[in-house]
């Protein structure tokens, strides 16, 4: 069951779906929300706002949703009031996937071109744009990649990161990952050629003989070899959410939960690592984190096992209230997906530092055209 139109016309407060000991979920419109109480008592506290709002899909949907001018002027609506939240060094993150225009073998620039009036919207800074790959993605779209064989498949989605300041709290010594063999090797031996590259760069004959604990990773966010290994392995037979890391996993308590008590989950559930990497980037233990677009929380959950504070908005009351399953299933046994693979070390702030490349790949609901779907959380 696809989640609620981002357009909702009430105009009712925003309810409490739950809370728990480091941040609340609440039911309503975000948009409408975020202006009145009792969100306003957030403004100016927030450290990152992080979610992935509804994508511009080019059908109709029968619970509603915004195409073309209308979904720019939509999503650019939240970048002032989203704003506002932050604190003075406060970040905010967005990831949109692609679209294509209907009919035809061509790439929509809808959602650049969203992105882009948020940013002027508010006066945002640009501060980095990733790109987060699935090498496992199913080949969509189908007409396109798989019946007419004119296009292949569409792997990736966009990250961009903003803040009102060119200069928002960040520290890439949180998000270390382990040392390639050739970098472990050079760093035991101690030697390796300095002087200047064709690129003309100069190195120092010092330059990578520090061992700063891991390296520092890519703006293009993709899974290991390892992972991929692992999680083909433990998907087995399953088609439905290929390589979705925790979305999948089924040691996740509140995946199988789910399944066991027919529970309908929400059908573009965030991978929680791609959360993950962000706020162990951009915030730290005891910051507020913010996601407008909240599905199955999975951004407040993840804030809540890195021990920041959150707060989220859904519309769908079902997705809201069920969502409080992944804390209860935590609490029960233990287990959070955020670690399946196991931390290498203690980094920075406490922060655990872990191995390989950010796993971060995503998942999607079983439909035949990926773009047609609603937001994740």
């Amino acid at each position: 069951m696809p989640t609620q139109s981002p357009i909702n016309s009430s105009g009712r407060a925003a309810s409490v779906a739950y809370k728990r000991q480091r941040g609340t979920l609440y039911v309503g419109d975000s948009l409408h929300a975020l202006a009145h109480a009792p969100l306003t008592k957030y403004r100016g506290k927030v450290q990152l706002v992080f979610t992935s709002p509804p994508f511009p899909l080019n059908r109709k949907k029968k619970y509603g949703n915004l195409q073309g001018e209308e979904y720019v002027e939509w999503l650019a609506a939240y970048a002032p009031r989203l704003t506002e939240y932050l604190t003075s060094d406060g970040s905010i993150v967005i990831e949109v996937g692609n679209g294509w225009d209907a009919g035809q073998p061509t790439v929509s620039t809808l959602a650049i071109e969203a992105l882009l009036a948020f940013k002027k919207k508010a006066g945002l800074h640009l501060c980095q744009e990733f790109i987060c790959f699935n090498p496992a993605r199913l080949p969509s779209p189908a007409q396109w990649v798989t019946i007419e064989r004119c296009r292949v498949k569409d792997a990736f989605t966009r990250v961009w990161w903003m803040s009102p300041t060119p200069r928002p709290k960040a520290d890439n010594g949180r998000i270390l990952t382990e040392y390639s063999g050739a970098m472990r090797k050079l760093l035991e031996r101690g030697t390796y050629n300095p002087g200047t590259r064709p690129s003309e760069h100069q190195i120092g004959e010092t330059s990578f003989l520090a061992d700063n604990g891991g390296a520092i990773p890519p703006n293009v966010l993709m899974p290991s070899a390892a992972a991929i290994l692992q999680e083909i392995l433990a998907a087995g037979n399953e088609t439905t959410d290929v390589l979705s890391i925790a979305n999948t996993s089924t040691g996740d308590p509140y995946q199988r939960y789910c399944r066991e008590n027919d529970i309908p989950q929400h059908p573009a559930r965030m991978p929680m690592k791609l959360v993950q990497f962000f706020v162990d980037f951009l915030t730290e233990p005891g910051d507020l984190v913010l996601d407008p677009f909240a599905g199955s929380n999975s951004t407040g959950f993840v804030a809540d096992v890195r021990e920041r504070r959150w707060v989220g908005i859904e519309a769908d009351e079902h997705y809201a209230r069920t969502s409080e399953e992944r804390f209860k299933q935590y609490e029960r046994t233990g287990v959070s997906p955020l670690f399946a693979e196991s931390p290498r070390s203690a980094g920075k702030n406490g922060t655990a530092a872990r191995p390989g490349t950010p796993v971060v790949v995503r998942s999607r609901p079983a439909v035949s055209d990926a773009n047609h779907r609603a937001h994740r959380g």
